[in-house]
């Protein structure tokens, strides 16, 4: 059993994953802005300020925090608000970690498929390529730079490069829901994504076993918005429509951040498979069907 901190930890993933850790035994602690839990801890990054106690006897931290990609336009401040909820709050427990002289023995963080840029291009990203040029691959870059921090302290680290996360409980997939469900821009674009108990159970690996470094936390079966699409809509029994919804729409509504819906590559999932983990759920149909 180990004790386990997670930032992060009522969100979308951080609740799935409490749920499991909890049922393997570990003790979960969660940071909050506003605790009410017996197991939540506060923290104001603002104030640099994290409850001691939460860290008392920490084994390991989960870094989920993050504000949402998607939540809202990209204006110059929404940006630094996104890199800051990622980078700021990494550096915060570095900094509570080596000043309290917590042993950890390892730091898990998220990051995202947008590593390597919004692009659409025929290369799968591996791991060892670089990050993109643009705002999500220097969030990304930022992003692990902090969690890699912890390498100073004779900390493991692992980083998880995650995809759509596809879960019965919101997040991205419920958006996609629409009464009719088309493809977005020219369709050929690839969306990453891994169901949300495969997922949690790559953080457990990292708690569990030998299972340090970078992945790409993403499904073996790569899909275009097209045949996503037609998965997703079969699948919910509704109308599919091969009418793409225009990129110039997408851009007019949702501004810059429409990137992330009209470009998109594959990932790699084959360093992940070669440390033996087994994805419970590798094909669309098969993730939909158990949400």
């Amino acid at each position: 059993m180990s004790t386990i901190l997670i930032t992060g930890g009522t969100g979308l993933v951080g609740s799935k994953l409490t749920e499991l850790l909890l049922a393997n035994k570990h003790e979960v602690r969660i940071l909050s802005r506003k605790p009410s839990a017996n197991n939540e801890y506060k923290w104001d990054v603002s104030n640099k300020y994290i409850d001691e106690n939460a860290l008392t006897g920490v084994d390991y931290i989960i870094h989920l925090a993050g504000a949402g990609i998607a939540d809202k336009r990209w204006t110059d401040e929404r940006k630094q608000i996104i890199i800051d909820s990622r980078v700021e709050t990494a550096n915060l427990l570095f900094d509570k970690v080596k000043k309290l002289e917590i042993q950890l023995k390892g730091f898990i963080s998220a990051s995202g498929s947008n590593y390597y840029g919004a692009k659409t291009v025929d290369k799968i990203f591996k791991e060892e390529d670089s990050a993109g040029n643009d705002f999500l691959g220097k969030v990304c870059l930022h992003w692990e730079n902090a969690a890699n921090k912890f390498k100073e302290l004779n900390v493991s680290v692992t980083i998880l490069r995650t995809g759509i996360v596809l879960s019965s409980k919101g997040g991205a997939l419920e958006k996609m829901k629409t009464p009719i469900i088309s493809p977005l821009g020219s369709g050929n674009q690839y969306m990453p994504w891994i169901h949300i108990e495969d997922l949690c159970y790559l953080y457990i690996k990292a708690v569990e076993q030998d299972f340090s470094g970078v992945f790409n936390a993403v499904s073996p079966e790569s899909h275009t918005s097209k045949s996503f699409s037609k998965i997703l809509a079969k699948s919910v029994k509704r109308p599919y429509l091969p009418v793409a919804v225009p990129g110039f729409l997408l851009k007019l509504i949702f501004g810059e951040l429409a990137v992330i819906l009209l470009k998109g590559s594959r990932l790699s999932s084959n360093k992940v498979l070669k440390y033996g983990f087994r994805y419970q759920f590798e094909s669309l149909e098969k993730a939909l069907h158990k949400i």
